[in-house]
C-alpha cells in the first residue's frame, strides 16, 4: 500500500527537478567569476555590475517593460468585455462568430500570427502610409491581439462559476446595468482580472516569435537581445540577466497570490456578514 504513494512523491519530485534545478544552476552560475559558463571561478557579482552599466541591455529592458504594460493594460480592457459579452449575452448576432475569433489566436501557432501580423502592417503602410516604421507601435498591437485571448479565457471563467443571482436581486432592486457592473460584477471578478493582466504581461514581456517578426531597426527588446547573445554562447552575464527576470517575476506573482488572496477573504467575509445580517 505504501509502493503507491513513494512512487507518486518520486515522479513528483522528479518533475520539480526537471523543471528547478536547471534555474537553480543558472541563478548558482550568475555569481561565477569565470567567464566559462561550466568552470567555477569563484564567488563574484561582476557580471550584476556590467548589467547596469550596459546601455543595449537598460534600453531593451526599459522597451520591453513599457510594450508589456501597455499591451497587457489593454489586452485586459478588452478580454474583459469580452469575457463579459461571451458569458452574460449568451444571445446575439454572430455570437459564435465572435467566440471563434476571440479564441483563434489561441490555438494558432505563434508564427502565423507573427507572420499574418506583418503582412498586415505592410499592407497598412502601402493603403495608408502606416505604420511608417515597425517598433513600439506594431510590437505593442500584435502582443494585445495574442494576449487578450488569455484575459478573455480567464475572465470567461471566472464569470461561469460566479452566481449571477446576486446581480439580479440588484438590479430588481432598482440598480442600472453600469451600477451592476461596477459595484458587484467587476468586484468578483477582480482576482481573474488580476491574474489576466499578469498573465498577459509575462507573455508579452518573453515574447520572441512574433515580435520578431513585427519588430523594426532600434526596437529591440530584451528577448530579443538574449536570443541574440545566446547565439553565440551563453555567458555569465545572461545568466545574471535572467536571474533577475525570475526574481522580478517570482515577486510580482507572490505579490499577486497575497493582494488574491486577501481580496477573496474580504469577499467571503461580506459574503458571510451580508447572510448573518439577512437572517
Amino acid at each position: 500500500m505504501t509502493r503507491r504513494p513513494v512512487f507518486l512523491l518520486s515522479v513528483l519530485a522528479f518533475g520539480f527537478a526537471f523543471f528547478y534545478v536547471p534555474i537553480l544552476s543558472m541563478i548558482i552560475y550568475s555569481f561565477n567569476a569565470s567567464r566559462l559558463v561550466t568552470v567555477w571561478g569563484g564567488f563574484s557579482t561582476k557580471w550584476y555590475r556590467a548589467l547596469l552599466s550596459n546601455t543595449q541591455v537598460v534600453e531593451a529592458l526599459i522597451l520591453s517593460l513599457k510594450i508589456a504594460l501597455v499591451s497587457a493594460s489593454i489586452a485586459t480592457i478588452l478580454g474583459t468585455m469580452a469575457g463579459i459579452a461571451l458569458v452574460r449575452f449568451t444571445k446575439f448576432r454572430g455570437r459564435t462568430l465572435f467566440s471563434g475569433l476571440v479564441t483563434a489566436p489561441l490555438i494558432m501557432p505563434e508564427v502565423i500570427t507573427g507572420v499574418s501580423s506583418l503582412i498586415f502592417f505592410l499592407l497598412l503602410a502601402q493603403w495608408i502610409g502606416w505604420p511608417a516604421q515597425r517598433g513600439f507601435v506594431t510590437i505593442t498591437l500584435a502582443h494585445i491581439t495574442f494576449s487578450m485571448v488569455f484575459v478573455t479565457t480567464i475572465v470567461q471563467a471566472r464569470l461561469l462559476q460566479s452566481d449571477r443571482a446576486i446581480e439580479e436581486a440588484a438590479m430588481d432592486l432598482g440598480s442600472r446595468p453600469w451600477q451592476v457592473l461596477f459595484d458587484i460584477t467587476l468586484p468578483v471578478i477582480s482576482p481573474a482580472i488580476l491574474s489576466g493582466w499578469l498573465l498577459a504581461f509575462t507573455i508579452s514581456l518573453d515574447d520572441v516569435v512574433i515580435t520578431s517578426f513585427t519588430t523594426g531597426p532600434g526596437s529591440t527588446t530584451l528577448p530579443l537581445l538574449i536570443w541574440s547573445k545566446v547565439k553565440l554562447g551563453v555567458t555569465p552575464d545572461i545568466n545574471a540577466l535572467a536571474t533577475l527576470m525570475v526574481l522580478f517575476v517570482g515577486v510580482g506573482v507572490l505579490g499577486a497570490g497575497i493582494v488574491m488572496n486577501r481580496t477573496e477573504a474580504r469577499r467571503i467575509a461580506d459574503a458571510q456578514l451580508a447572510y448573518r445580517s439577512g437572517q
